[in-house]
């Protein structure tokens, strides 16, 4: 099902195991290609698993493949543009919502580039207890170093020009 600039839906991450796992109840679409959706959001719902919510608290950016297993969100924040990539599923829309399954593993990048690599241990104990396939390990591996490869050469949207043309079109479309 095809997605339209201007349309708010929903996203919905999921574990392997199938359980829900966060909601974000707003996000407007931005664009979507052949092989890319990206979208935005401000100040929007999220809603925990265990019930708990919050809101975020600056504008994001965010970036959901179709072929890569990887999801990117830039946060604009008064310091810089920080980026937070989740180890995922690529995206799919069902007409409900934008989904995605979350396999833990997460990359933090700073707004000078540096970046960490966050929840191993989840990831790890996640494997186990919800029988992560081999296969699906071993893509989670690859695409690991391939959003690494991209984080330090600064390819899009770490180039940042995407992300600021990106919250343009945002702001544009909020006012409407």
């Amino acid at each position: 099902m095809k997605l339209s600039t201007g349309m708010t839906v929903p996203i919905h991450s999921y574990k392997h195991d199938q359980k829900l796992h966060r909601i974000w109840k707003k996000a407007v679409v931005l664009e979507q290609t052949q092989s890319m959706l990206v979208t935005a959001n401000y100040r929007t719902r999220v809603i925990e698993c265990d019930g708990r919510s919050w809101h975020t608290k600056e504008p994001a950016i965010c970036y959901f493949y179709n072929d890569l297993w990887f999801n990117i969100i830039g946060m604009l924040k008064r310091d810089g543009v920080y980026f937070y990539c989740n180890l995922s599923s690529p995206y799919l829309y069902d007409g409900e919502a934008i989904k995605y399954i979350d396999y833990d593993l997460d990359i933090k990048v700073f707004p000078d580039g540096s970046y960490i690599l966050l929840d191993e241990r989840e990831y790890k104990e996640h494997s186990h207890s919800m029988n992560y396939p081999t296969e699906i390990m071993e893509i989670i591996e690859s695409q690991r170093l391939e959003l690494i490869k991209r984080i330090e050469n600064a390819e899009k949207p770490f180039c940042l020009s995407d992300i600021h043309h990106y919250f343009e079109q945002y702001k544009s479309l909020a006012k409407k």
